[in-house]
């Protein structure tokens, strides 16, 4: 009796008592694979474990796989964190500029485990990035590219300060693709990139990117990580580009100190101050080299900052009474000039200090101004000299050429170019007030979008005339272009009027000028409001609207397709039409004028339709169509 329950036991199967956890948690000692997590369980199984063992034991498996991906995660983070601070540790040791940007694509590509990274640098100048450092390439052509802002993956990063992603970059429809950008990616052999923005403050200064020659999908992890290593090189090159500055500033700066050493500290420092400002003004430097400059002289973090973004008590009170203020741990000292507020210098972290150092603060902040607002009138100014030099060729009868051409030469306008002259005006129904700031904003835009295109612009007319270079881009194009720009730009409907394409600008802009402002009325009339044409958008209609009446190009534009059918199959589907509309568009006078079968009659205009679209026989386009055919008689009559 005593052994009985023991063999009913043995018979069901075996009895253990192990904890189910225990052989997980060995196997999660010696770092087991994910598939090693299956043996027990299976183990069990083979032995004929009981159903509740079983369950123990696939319960324990998924407790102890899931203990493995938090610790597979935190050493993965762990490695990242190392390699950031490594590779932060080593950059801060570098000195020179080509030496920081090959060691920041050198640790890209190692931290990705990509096939290629690059780095991209901003050219403010140009306003576009270009290919600064590469590392694992292999194209001549891919190593010299340059992006447009918003051009690529490249450029839209740099022109949103956003990063991007895709694991097929050539069959991705969301970025702008161009010529040269798809040729050197293809080249080579790149298809999955990832780019983040290289950010010192609210600016972008390039793009760093991991790739690779086949398709890949770049985990959140990765990007977050080749960003926070973009953040490590942005400061890097600033670092450095900071550095190689002010070397020549600091080699001026010990003769300097050579000759007042046996004067007091203030003086000395007084000086230095000086010499950093004038420097830095003397060849060009902005604002933010002023701050870097004082930085260095206040031992301090200076930084200039829009009248938005400082204390706005501590900025009043500064440009009240014209001296640095105190805010808890930081300095505000006002930039402001002629009662207008430009923004502030802040010395950041520094709450002790010195009244000579208040006073090299201040005197930052004047020389600040001092330069936003050369910056301003010089940009002005040129706005200005390109709104007369094109007023005065609207005005041409009244100029001499060859002044107008040497002006031209001089603001690097060729005159002998093609060009579009572009009439654009305001639908505001504002008050007076409001429409002069509006129109005010109109010239602003208009001066903006035409030095973005090498154009030239002026107030006119109560509006805007524009005068851009023509390229390959059709003028009634490039007017819908301008008027959805302006719109956009100044939120208001603007119309914008087209002249066709003209060259030697000092004999035909001021006829030109007159077409767009004709084809500008003429939108206006037609409720069009808000839109760009010219004046081969209007059909016949173009023909009154144009300078010059190009008759023929009405008529290839109107009949082109049926004239090239005729002449190339012989047939006569011009006379068709001609005695189609002049029996009153009646196929059955139509095939008595022209002694055929009514039904040759229909498949002829059977086929006209498939030449000229459905809507041929419409009031408006029959009333083209009549026009074109008389115009291309009359044509053939004075050629016969």
């Amino acid at each position: 009796m005593s052994r009985h329950p023991s063999h009913s036991a043995a018979a069901s199967g075996p009895v253990t008592t192990e904890d189910p956890q225990a052989p997980f948690l060995a196997l999660l000692a010696r770092g087991a694979s994910a598939d090693a997590y299956e043996q027990p369980v299976l183990l069990a199984r083979a032995e004929g474990a009981t159903r509740e063992r079983i369950a123990a034991l696939e319960a324990a498996k998924a407790l102890a796989l899931r203990v493995r991906a938090e610790m597979e995660g935190r050493r993965r983070r762990e490695a990242e964190l190392s390699a950031l601070f490594e590779t932060a540790h080593d950059l801060a040791g570098l000195r020179d500029l080509d030496a920081v940007l090959q060691a920041i694509v050198q640790r890209a590509r190692s931290l990705l485990g990509t096939d290629v990274a690059y780095l991209t640098l901003n050219d403010p100048v140009r306003g576009d990035t270009y290919m600064r450092v590469t590392e694992g390439s292999v194209a001549a052509r891919f190593q010299q590219l340059r992006l447009g802002m918003g051009e690529g993956l490249g450029g839209l990063v740099a022109q949103t300060a956003r990063p991007y992603v895709t694991d097929d970059y050539g069959h991705d429809v969301r970025f702008q693709h161009t010529h040269s950008i798809d040729a050197g990616v293809g080249d080579e052999g790149l298809v999955a990139i990832l780019g983040v923005p290289l950010m010192l403050g609210a600016q972008v200064i390039g793009v760093l990117f991991a790739s690779d020659r086949r398709a890949r999908v770049f985990e959140r992890e990765e990007i977050a990580l080749l960003g926070s290593f973009g953040a490590l090189a942005a400061a890097a090159i600033d670092t450095a580009n900071l550095l190689t500055e002010t070397r020549q500033a600091l080699n001026e700066l010990e003769r300097a100190n050579e000759i007042i050493r046996d004067r007091s500290g203030v003086i000395e420092r007084a000086s230095d101050v000086h010499d950093r400002l004038a420097e830095l003004v003397l060849r060009g430097g902005g604002v933010h080299d002023v701050a870097a400059g004082v930085s260095q002289v206040l031992d301090g973090t200076v930084e200039f900052t829009e009248a938005e973004a400082a204390p706005g008590r501590a900025l009043e009170a500064s440009r009240a009474d014209g001296h640095a203020v105190r805010h808890r741990d930081d300095w505000v000292a006002a930039v402001a000039a002629g009662g207008e507020l430009l923004g502030a210098l802040v010395l950041r972290g520094h709450p002790g200090l010195d009244p000579v150092d208040q006073r090299t603060l201040e005197r930052a902040a004047m020389v600040t101004s001092l330069l936003l607002l050369a910056r301003r009138s010089a940009a002005e100014a040129e706005q200005r000299v390109r709104g007369e030099l094109l007023d005065d060729l609207l005005d041409g009868r009244d100029r001499d050429p060859r002044l107008l051409r040497e002006r031209a030469e001089r603001l690097h306008a060729d005159l002998a170019a093609t060009h579009v002259v572009l009439a654009a005006r305001l639908e505001s129904t504002g008050d007076a007030e409001q429409e002069a700031a509006a129109r005010r904003r109109l010239w602003s835009a208009g001066n903006h979008l035409a030095a973005t295109r090498h154009g030239l612009a002026a107030a006119r007319d109560g509006g805007t005339v524009l005068l851009l270079p023509a390229h390959t881009t059709a003028a009634s194009e490039l007017a819908s272009q301008v008027a959805a720009r302006l719109s956009e730009a100044i939120h208001e409907s603007v119309t914008v009027g087209a002249s066709a394409p003209v060259a030697e600008l000092v004999e035909t802009a001021a006829a030109a000028y007159a077409e767009a402002q004709r084809c500008l009325d003429a939108l206006r009339l037609l409720g069009r409001t808000g839109q760009g044409a010219a004046a081969e958008d209007f059909g016949f209609l173009g023909l009154l609207l144009a300078d010059s009446r190009d008759i023929g190009g009405f008529v290839a534009r109107t009949l082109g397709e049926v004239v090239t059918y005729d002449e190339r199959k012989g047939t006569d589907l011009l006379r068709t039409l001609d005695a189609y509309f002049a029996s009153g568009m009646s196929p059955a006078r139509t095939k008595d004028a022209l002694h055929v079968h009514v039904n040759t009659v229909a498949q002829r205009l059977e086929r006209v339709g498939r030449l000229l679209g459905e809507d041929w026989q419409t009031p408006e386009r029959a009333l083209e169509i009549q026009l074109a055919l008389r115009l291309h008689r009359l044509a053939a009559q004075d050629m016969a």
